[in-house]
């Protein structure tokens, strides 16, 4: 296609209303059937999905055993905890090395 050509078909083109809403015609805003069927999906799976997280809360303990937790902590941060209370009992504070922040610290 030519320039010419491109002109002549833009130039042809019938122009819209002249009181154009912009896409807002008579249905604009309103909601259809298909909206509400999205809904009442959406409701009925934040309801499964809450009952299923209940569900695995309640299989946690209350309190968490520190002797399977140790034995299931990665070497790296055991290498890292042994270095951080070798650190600390050189530097004379044996106490912050040992009690990590955590559950005991705010239990006690």
């Amino acid at each position: 296609m030519s320039a010419q050509e491109t002109v002549a078909l833009v130039l042809a083109q019938t122009p819209g209303p002249p009181q154009d809403p912009g896409g807002q015609g008579e249905d604009f805003g309103k909601s259809s059937p298909l909206g509400l069927v999205l809904l009442i999906v959406f409701a009925i799976s934040v309801v499964l999905l809450v009952r299923s997280m209940t569900k695995h809360l309640k299989k946690l303990p209350v309190v968490f055993d520190e002797d399977k937790a140790s034995a299931a902590t990665p070497a790296r941060v055991k290498r890292a905890e042994a270095a951080a209370a070798k650190e600390a009992e050189e530097t004379g504070e044996p106490e912050a090395a040992e009690e990590p922040t955590g559950s005991k610290a705010k239990t006690e």
